[in-house]
């Protein structure tokens, strides 16, 4: 069996998404805290602000760009990652380790799918109404209006359960992801790493918990 073509090392490659990761985690506290202003029980008014300084700052532009670049990175490495993985041991283990990092590790990629197919969905929801290449819905004033449609999605039963199990695959994800970044650019030592450990649960729970807080509020307590 050949193996593919890499032009990065495996070690480049962990190094890389790694740091791209780090972003990405970055990326995920200040979206949660501009999302959580959805609950803020004023009509959207908090939430609206919030997305037309995020929409019209040239800074913040320029970040969606790096942040664009950041998932790209982040998603053909993971491919990579696997795919090297998979050609560097064809056979499987008859005894598989019980450790509880193996356990996480082994099932990144796959959490990672499942993370990426409700990026998809996620982006055609709003991003994609944003660029115009989705038609905006009537209920909503413009293409920057995006409470409106977070209030009748987050109604929708179906769509709020994807929304919270992806988080859920996600909260999976960033524990392992979390430490392993840490690993990827050598800092990990025996006195530090159990406080990594912990504060990264900490933060996978609270992105995890979080965010699907927001679907459970309206489907059972919003009103207006």
């Amino acid at each position: 069996m050949k193996k593919p073509i890499i032009n990065l090392s495996s070690l480049s490659q962990k190094y890389f998404m790694a740091l791209a990761g780090m972003f990405l985690m970055l990326f995920l506290v200040s979206h949660l805290i501009t999302n959580l202003l959805l609950l803020a029980g004023d009509g959207g008014t908090a939430f609206r602000n919030a997305v037309n300084f995020l929409t019209e700052n040239p800074v913040i532009k320029i970040t969606e760009y790096v942040l664009f670049a950041a998932f790209l990175v982040h998603i053909i490495l993971g491919v990579l990652l696997q795919i090297h993985n998979y050609y560097a041991r064809p056979v499987k283990y008859r005894t598989p380790l019980k450790t509880e990092t193996s356990a996480f590790s082994r099932y990144m990629f796959h959490t990672g799918v499942i993370i990426f197919i409700f990026l998809v969905i996620h982006l055609v929801n709003f991003f994609f109404i944003r660029l115009g290449i989705i038609p905006v819905p009537e209920y909503a004033a413009d293409r920057h209006d995006f409470y409106p449609i977070a209030v009748v999605l987050f109604q929708n039963p179906w769509y709020s359960l994807l929304y919270i199990v992806s988080f859920v695959f996600l909260g999976f994800h960033l524990k392992h992801a979390f430490q392993s970044a840490f690993q990827s650019l050598g800092l990990n030592h025996t006195k530090y790493t159990p406080a990594i450990k912990v504060i990264g649960t900490i933060y996978a729970i609270v992105i995890s918990v979080g965010f699907s807080v927001i679907p459970l509020y309206f489907l059972f307590f919003h009103t207006g």
